[in-house]
C-alpha cells in the first residue's frame, strides 16, 4: 500500500457513500478516518438526519455484516451481549450470541437507555470481546461501533458515563442539510430511492475485508515528527489547565489524536503528519472528553469554545 493508493481508495469509498448521503461530506469523512484508525464513532444529532442510513452505506461499501441495535429504557445488557440459554435436546446451557457480535454495528440511540445497559458495550468497544459467564469470547475483526444519540436536552435521555464515552475515538455533531442539499434528497426520493432498502441503491463494495485491514496498517508508516507531537500532547495537556474545563483529557486523547491525524494526512495522498491535520480532527476527538465547570455551563460555554481558544492559542510548529 502506498500514499497514491491509499487515497485512491479512501476518495472511492467516500463518493460511493456520498451517493446515498446528500450534504453530509465532512461527516462521511470523519466516519471513514476513525475507522480507519481503529476508533469507534458517537454521532449526536436529532432524529431524521440519515445516521442509520449512513451506518448501513459504510458496511455496504466494505461488504461487511451489519446490525443495528435499538436502544430503549428497558433494554438489559443480555439483549446485547447474549447469554447462556438452556437447550432442551442437549441438556445444558449454550451461548446464544447478541448482536454485538457482528463487524459493523449500530448502537442507535444509545442515550435512551441507562447507564448499566450503555456500559454493556465497554468490554466489547475496548477489547474486542464479550464475557459472559466467566467466559470471553473475541468479537469478529473488524469490530466498528456508531452509536448515535440525540442532545442530552431530549426528553427520556440519560446522560452517558464519562467512560463509556471515553472509548469513541471522535464524537461528531451532525447538522440539517443546506437548502439545495434537501432539494437533492427530496429529488432523489422522487426518483423512486427509498432508505429502508438501501439495497435499491446498488452501492459497489469498493473495498473488501483484506483491503481495509491494509488499509489499516498503511497507517503505521505515515511519519510523525517530534514536533507534531510535542504540538499534540500541548493541545492536550492545555485541557486540563483551562479556566473553563473541570476535567481535561486523558493521554487516551493524545492517542487517539495521533492516530487521527495519521489517517487524515493519508486520505491526502500524504507519508507525513502536519499540524493542520491535528487541527481539522482536535474538536472530534476532545469534546466529548471534557467535563466543565459548573459556572461555564452556566454561561453556556461549549466544549468546542475551549478547544477551538487552545488551538489558537497553542504555537503551531513549522513542519518540512
Amino acid at each position: 500500500m502506498n500514499p497514491d493508493r491509499f487515497q485512491g481508495i479512501f476518495q472511492a469509498l467516500r463518493d460511493e457513500i456520498e451517493r446515498v448521503i446528500v450534504g453530509q461530506a465532512d461527516l462521511v469523512e470523519q466516519v471513514l478516518v476513525a475507522l480507519l484508525a481503529r476508533g469507534h464513532v458517537l454521532v449526536e444529532g436529532v432524529p431524521g438526519l440519515g445516521k442509520t442510513l449512513l451506518a448501513r452505506a459504510l458496511a455496504a461499501v466494505f461488504g461487511l455484516q451489519f446490525k443495528r441495535i435499538q436502544f430503549t429504557p428497558d433494554l438489559m445488557p443480555s439483549d446485547i451481549t447474549g447469554g447462556n440459554v438452556f437447550d432442551a435436546q442437549r441438556s445444558q446451557f449454550v451461548f446464544q450470541p447478541g448482536p454485538v457480535f457482528t463487524q459493523f454495528l449500530l448502537a442507535d440511540e444509545i442515550n435512551r437507555a441507562p447507564a448499566k445497559t450503555q456500559s454493556a458495550l465497554l468490554e466489547a468497544m475496548q477489547e474486542g470481546t464479550v464475557t459472559a459467564d466467566g467466559v470471553s469470547r473475541p468479537l469478529p475483526d473488524p469490530f466498528f461501533v456508531i452509536a448515535t444519540q440525540n442532545p442530552v436536552e431530549s426528553q427520556g435521555t440519560y446522560p452517558l458515563p464519562e467512560a463509556q464515552l471515553d472509548r469513541f475515538l471522535m464524537k461528531l455533531l451532525i447538522v440539517h442539510p443546506t437548502s439545495e442539499s434537501e432539494r437533492a434528497i427530496v429529488k432523489n426520493y422522487l426518483e423512486g430511492f427509498d432508505a429502508q432498502t438501501l439495497e435499491s441503491a446498488g452501492l459497489r463494495v469498493m473495498a473488501t475485508q483484506a483491503e481495509l485491514g491494509a488499509l489499516r496498517r498503511h497507517l503505521g508508516s505515515v511519519r510523525v515528527d517530534d514536533s507534531v507531537v510535542r504540538y499534540i500532547t500541548e493541545v492536550v495537556g492545555r485541557t486540563r489547565a483551562h479556566p473553563s474545563i473541570y476535567l481535561g483529557a486523558s493521554p487516551r486523547a493524545s492517542l487517539g489524536l495521533t492516530a487521527v491525524a495519521r489517517a487524515k494526512a493519508a486520505s491526502q495522498g500524504r507519508d507525513y503528519v502536519t499540524p493542520d491535520d491535528v487541527k481539522s480532527c482536535g474538536a472530534a476527538v476532545l469534546r466529548h472528553r471534557l467535563l466543565l465547570h459548573p459556572d461555564a455551563e452556566l454561561e453556556n460555554v461549549r466544549p468546542d469554545d475551549c478547544i477551538e481558544s487552545i488551538l489558537r492559542e497553542v504555537p503551531v510548529p513549522r513542519t518540512a
